[in-house]
Formats: structure tokens, C-alpha cells, sequence
């Protein structure tokens, strides 16, 4: 679906919630119905290595700092990954259904925001992971690097770890007291610590096509 938006949407979509979102569907659901972190992280790397590379391809992004990109594009897997494992682990065969309502919620969420700037507050944005994940991947595709995307690399990260946690010690109930604690401060950090906001990027990167 978003490598259908890529090529049918006129103009220059953005790239990076699209690649966020399509990343998050496969890594998590991929885990989720697996039931293996690797199996998550294989899917959810191969089909955005080739959606970057596709829209690069078209003009519609510039690899200015493909170290970094990849760092952005590895550190969302795992996170990502490791929610679908926890899935699989708490909830078993259904565990994929949770997956795709989480993956469609956020989604959702993130295309709002996209489409129409200022629609939801910046507090709701900072709780979620596939929109740490398009700042990081943003920055990551401009001409700015993913350190200035460092609070969300951090919160994935300490997601992606809190979670393993829970999915390790499970079926003890107790570690969702750590990975929740953890998810709210993290919101927190990328909320007063944000990575540049799209128009900064646009103003900073010169067009890909000029590249």
C-alpha cells in the first residue's frame, strides 16, 4: 500500500511516513504471526531498503546519509519487531489480529498528521512509534542526518528493549509496569526534544531532484 501511494499520488508524497507505516505492518505483524524478533526484522528491513530505493529511484528522496538511514531504518525494525513478538507471546495465534489494529491505528493517525498539519496535537504524535520512526527516517532522507532525530532513535531503542523485557519474562505480568513507564518517558523525551519539524527540513535539504 505504500509503495501504491508512492507511484499514484501526484506530486511528491512524503516519503518517510509512508515507509514508517509500511515498515510497522510488516515488522510487527510479520513477528506477530511468526512468533520469531528476526523473521519481524527481515520483513520489515527488505521492503523499505527497496521502498527508499524506489522512491530515490523516482527523484522523491535523496540518500544523503545512507549510514544513517540505515541506522534509522534498523532501530525501527527491531522496535517494531519486538511489539509483534510480545504479541505472539501473549496473545498466540491472535496475536497478528492485535498487530494489524495497532499498525492501522497508527497509520491512520500518522496520515492525519501528513495530510493535515496541526490536526492532532503534538502530545498524542510524541505517544506513538511509527511517527518516531518517519522523524527519524525524515531526517534521515534530508540533507540534516538522523542525529537530530536522536530522541526518537533513543525512544525506539528503549521501547524496543522495555519490550523484549516483557516478551522474555512472560507470562509475569509485572514487567508492563516497566514497559509502560518506559513508553511514557520516552513520549516525553521526544515530546520536549523533537527532531526538526518538516517545513525546518524542507528549508535545510535542497530538492532531491536537484541532487
Amino acid at each position: 500500500m505504500p509503495a501504491c501511494a508512492l507511484l499514484l499520488l501526484p506530486g511528491t508524497p512524503p516519503v518517510a511516513p509512508l515507509v514508517a507505516v509500511g515498515m510497522m505492518g510488516a515488522g510487527m505483524i510479520g513477528a506477530a504471526a511468526a512468533g520469531r524478533l528476526t523473521i519481524g526484522v527481515v520483513l520489515a528491513l527488505v521492503p523499505a531498503a527497496a521502498f527508499v530505493a524506489l522512491a530515490h529511484m523516482q527523484g522523491k528522496a535523496a540518500l544523503p546519509h545512507p549510514a544513517s538511514l540505515a541506522l534509522a531504518l534498523l532501530i525501527a525494525a527491531i522496535s517494531f519487531a519486538a511489539r509483534g513478538a510480545l504479541f505472539a507471546r501473549s496473545a498466540q495465534a491472535r496475536g497478528w489480529w492485535i498487530a494489524l489494529a495497532v499498525v492501522g491505528g497508527e497509520g491512520a493517525m500518522l496520515f492525519v498528521a501528513a495530510a493535515q498539519p496541526g490536526a492532532l496535537p503534538d502530545w498524542l504524535l510524541a505517544l506513538l512509534p511509527a511517527q518516531w520512526a518517519s522523524a527519524a527516517i525524515r531526517t534521515a532522507l534530508s540533507g540534516t542526518g538522523a542525529s537530530l532525530a536522536g530522541s526518537e532513535l533513543a525512544a525506539l531503542a528503549g521501547t524496543a528493549a522495555a519490550t523484549l523485557l516483557v516478551a522474555k519474562l512472560w507470562p509475569r505480568r509485572w514487567p508492563y509496569l516497566i514497559m509502560f513507564t518506559a513508553w511514557l518517558g520516552l513520549s516525553a523525551l521526544v515530546l520536549h526534544h523533537p527532531s526538526l519539524p518538516e517545513s525546518a527540513v524542507a528549508q535545510a535539504a535542497p530538492p532531491a531532484a536537484a541532487r
